[in-house]
């Protein structure tokens, strides 16, 4: 198993790899029993959405650490990948928008102040 350092980087060489877009990374280390990290990344279309989700996938397996669920992925607006200390959201514009888990898990967020 890799480290979550390790991990985070091959994740986001994967998703840089596939035109990713806006990546934002949370660390969410005692707001939530979860995970440790959120990564929140952007696709254009459904079809960019499967491709980044595809080749995360593809690259943490090839790093031997396979994915412990995918969730989404089919419908190309709003996946997840969790790889269990590092959880990707992978995300069209609109539903990131609207959803607006950076400011529901970043700095100064409710969770933020519920974990300190």
């Amino acid at each position: 198993m890799l480290e979550t350092e390790e991990l985070k980087k091959v994740v986001i060489k994967a998703i840089e790899d596939v035109k990713g877009i806006d990546l934002s990374i949370l660390d969410v280390k005692g707001k939530t029993s979860v995970t440790d990290v959120m990564m929140i990344v952007s696709g254009n279309t459904s079809r960019q959405v499967r491709a980044i989700v595809n080749n995360v996938i593809m690259e943490v397996k090839k790093a031997g650490h396979p994915p412990l669920g995918v969730e989404g992925e089919e419908y190309g607006e709003w996946a997840l990948v969790d790889l269990g200390d590092i959880i990707v959201h992978i995300m069209q514009p609109s539903i990131r928008d609207f959803y607006n888990l950076e400011k529901l898990w970043g700095e100064g967020s409710p969770a933020a102040a519920d974990g300190s």
